[in-house]
C-alpha cells in the first residue's frame, strides 16, 4: 500500500503547491503574471496554462476518453483567476482519483494516444506520478520568473507540505 499512500500524498502536495503559487501570482503587481519573459511559454500564466492542459490530457487518459487536444497549450491565454479556478477543480479531481484507486487499479495498464497521435501505455500510478512531476517542473519555471519581477516565489517544497499538512493524507 506504500505506492497508494505516496500517490495520494503527492496529489495533495501538487494541489497545495499550485494553490500557493496561484496566490503568490495574484499578489504580484498588475501585469507581472502575463508580462513577456525569456521562457518557453512566454510568461507565467501561459506556462501554467500549458501544465493545466497537460493535466486535462492525462485526466482524459485516466478516464479512457479522448482528450480532444491537438497541442499542449491553448491558442488563447486565459485570465489568471479563470486558470486558477480551473486548476483548483482539476486538482480536486486528481486527489479524488488517487483516493479512489485500489492497488489493482493503481497497477492497471492504460493504453492511450499522445497529442502527436502516437500510442502509449502506462499504469494509472505512473500516469499520476507523471502529472505530479510535470507540475513540479513547470512550477519551477514560474518560480524562476518571480525573480525577474524582483519578488520571491512562495515556498513549495515537499518537506514544507509534509510539515504543514501531515494530517491531510
Amino acid at each position: 500500500m506504500s505506492a497508494l499512500r505516496n500517490i495520494r500524498m503527492l496529489t495533495r502536495y501538487t494541489a497545495w503547491a499550485n494553490t500557493r503559487l496561484f496566490e503568490a501570482m495574484a499578489s504580484l503587481p498588475e501585469g507581472q503574471a502575463t508580462a513577456p519573459r525569456p521562457t518557453g511559454f512566454g510568461n507565467m500564466v501561459n506556462t501554467l496554462n500549458h501544465a493545466y492542459v497537460v493535466d486535462l490530457i492525462w485526466k482524459a487518459h485516466l478516464e479512457g476518453k479522448p482528450h480532444g487536444f491537438s497541442a499542449r497549450n491553448t491558442e488563447t491565454q486565459p485570465e489568471l483567476e479563470t486558470l486558477r479556478e480551473a486548476q483548483m477543480q482539476v486538482d480536486r479531481w486528481y486527489v479524488a482519483c488517487a483516493d479512489g484507486l485500489s492497488e489493482a487499479a493503481h497497477d492497471e495498464v492504460i493504453h492511450f494516444r499522445f497529442v502527436d497521435g502516437g500510442g502509449g501505455a502506462m499504469t494509472r500510478g505512473d500516469m499520476l506520478l507523471h502529472v505530479v512531476n510535470h507540475k513540479t517542473y513547470h512550477r519551477g519555471y514560474v518560480a524562476d520568473m518571480f525573480y525577474q519581477t524582483s519578488s520571491r516565489p512562495p515556498t513549495m517544497d515537499l518537506p514544507v507540505f509534509l510539515r504543514d499538512s501531515a494530517s491531510a493524507f
